[in-house]
């Protein structure tokens, strides 16, 4: 089976873990190696591509910063040295990343803002905007208010949930080993390279074992549970090596890693989500323009809701027919009930005089929206 081409994908999550990004002695980001990755990141902004970056590196950075001893770290101190640490992390890729001319966003981000549906949707309409116009949105957990509760507490699932809400057809994690080894390659030396995982399997999930370095909080397994999210969710990802230098470039080049294979693709398996996971909470009736209209498709704007029914809050799923009655989709609704009472008929820009705020432009943008369900039987 042959591997795909880095340069056949669209958008392209790349995570950094901590163990890569600092140097474990000096305590400092190991520079020259980010302004390589840096130039990876640019040669693939420039053939076009969207990039993200979910980026470790936060608390250990700020406790060089602070000069905190060696030993664990309690929960707030540990909170505290990420609020040092992520102002000089953002400083830094910005740095890096703005001597190519591509502007850097930082995004920090909590469990329940990928768990929870309408902070996920405010989420990614953040990074859809930094994507459109073109700059490089930068991701970490929020460690300065995340609680061992309520925390990934590791950057590899973090990268996965980013990857699917960004509906992203790659994920690169870039760490200390260069992909999945039938055997942990440090206890059994005769363990080999897997190239190519086409499904996660109990066998897969058996060779992964533990975190292999004090700066890093993850480990294979992690990455295993990572690709299981990913994966399911339509997006390809990969394993490989990030302590060389011009680590993307490498990929490219063909260099050693493992691949984790998706028989579906990002918008098709979101589109799948939405259409036959999630429970209907309201009915949005539109006119025949706007079913017309989500048929070619476009989004849902406001002007063409005719009647709201059920009560639904942000980014709840709804059913969308016709004036006929007809289903003719599902979406998540950018707006609550009361709200879109309120603004139904009316153009964007009366809906946003109306409820004395620019909101979203659409009731459910197209990307929320799957055109087609299945036809009433009333």
């Amino acid at each position: 089976m042959s591997n795909p081409k880095l340069t056949s994908f669209r958008r392209i999550v790349v995570k950094v873990g901590s163990s890569l990004l600092i140097d474990s002695a000096a305590g400092e980001v190991r520079e020259d190696w980010l302004k390589a990755l840096a130039a990876d990141i640019a040669r693939l902004h420039q053939d076009g591509k969207d990039v993200l970056v979910v980026s470790s590196g936060s608390i250990a950075l700020g406790r060089s910063r602070l000069k905190l001893p060696a030993g664990a770290l309690k929960l707030e101190e540990s909170q505290a040295a990420a609020a040092v640490g992520q102002i000089a992390l953002a400083r830094i890729w910005s740095e890096v990343l703005g001597a190519h001319g591509i502007g850097a966003g930082q995004i920090l981000v909590t469990l329940q803002d990928t768990e929870e549906r309408r902070r996920y949707l405010n989420a990614r309409s953040t990074i859809s905007k930094l994507l459109e116009w073109r700059a490089v949105p930068v991701i970490n957990e929020n460690d300065t208010v995340a609680t061992n509760e309520i925390r990934y507490g590791d950057n590899d699932r973090l990268a996965a949930r980013v990857a699917t809400m960004t509906s992203a057809d790659l994920l690169i994690l870039l760490s200390d080993i260069d992909g999945l080894y039938t055997a942990p390659p440090s206890v059994n030396p005769n363990a080999r390279l897997i190239p190519v995982v086409v499904a996660v399997t109990a066998d897969v999930e058996a060779m992964a074992g533990a975190a292999a370095s004090e700066l890093s909080r993850g480990g294979m397994r992690t990455k295993i549970e990572a690709a299981k999210i990913a994966t399911s969710a339509g997006t390809h990802m990969l394993i490989a090596s990030g302590k060389i230098a011009h680590p993307l470039q490498a990929i490219a080049d063909g260099g050693p890693c493992t691949w984790f294979l998706t028989p579906a693709n990002p918008v098709t398996a979101r589109k799948r989500w939405i259409a036959g996971s999630l429970e209907p909470k309201g009915t949005l009736v539109i006119d025949a323009g706007a079913v017309a209209a989500l048929r070619a498709g476009k989004s849902l704007l406001p002007a063409g809701v005719i009647r709201v029914e059920g009560q639904f809050a942000r980014g709840d799923a709804v059913v969308v027919r016709g004036p006929d009655t007809h289903e003719i989709g599902r979406g998540l609704v950018a707006y609550d009930a009361e709200n879109a009472e309120r603004i139904k008929g009316r153009s964007s820009a009366d809906a946003a005089a109306i409820l004395g705020v620019s909101g979203r432009a659409e009731m459910i943008h197209r990307d929320d929206l799957v055109v087609g369900g299945p036809r009433s039987t009333d």
